[in-house]
């Protein structure tokens, strides 16, 4: 398997292997562009996140946005991320129609060894994250990786995701729990 096949099995790769770090610098640079653009620029904008990632439908993208490769992210229908959002998507990063991100909101599916001797080699893996529909996920929050938010749910600001979360419910804390019921 290539480094890249590795990387979205979920397996152990290798983030410095040539066809990866071109893939980056080519996301960094979609990026950067992104963040340089002015206001009214709007086409500009919806032309280079279009080129960065899955679209399926109308979005809204607010400066500053990061990402690994873009490639690995799909964002339904009237999608909408305010300042500031980070998805590191080594994995797969789906999000259902009618998502929510609150300014600051980090998503991560790249994660590491836990043994020691491991993580020394410098190689690492990643867990898809699943965003249902009809989500709001507030400030500052934080998903991790292999993390499933079922449809109709809301993460509360400054909240860490490390486990999966119901459909219908509202979820806060770190680590977030359930705190409300189904809606």
């Amino acid at each position: 398997m290539t480094e890249k096949e590795k990387m979205l099995a979920g397996e152990l790769y290798d983030h410095r292997d040539p066809e990866l770090a071109q893939a980056h610098k080519k996301a960094v640079a979609l990026t950067d562009d992104f963040n340089r653009t002015l206001p009214g620029e709007e086409e500009k904008r919806q032309e280079i996140i279009r080129q960065l990632l899955h679209a399926k439908g109308s979005f809204f993208i607010e400066q500053a946005f990061r990402c690994d490769y873009g490639f690995n992210i799909t964002i339904g229908n009237n999608f909408f991320a305010n300042y500031d959002c980070v998805i590191l998507d080594v994995c797969a990063v789906e999000f259902g129609d009618d998502v929510m991100l609150a300014p600051g909101v980090h998503i991560y599916t790249a994660t590491h060894p836990l043994d020691p001797a491991a993580r020394k080699s410098r190689l690492e893996y990643g867990r898809p994250v699943r965003i249902g529909s009809n989500v709001w996920i507030g400030g500052r929050a934080v998903i991790c990786p292999g993390v499933t938010i079922g449809d109709n749910c809301v993460i509360g600001a400054g909240s860490v995701v490390t486990r999966d979360i119901p459909a219908g419910t509202v979820a806060a804390g770190s680590p977030a729990r359930v705190i409300k019921g189904v809606l």
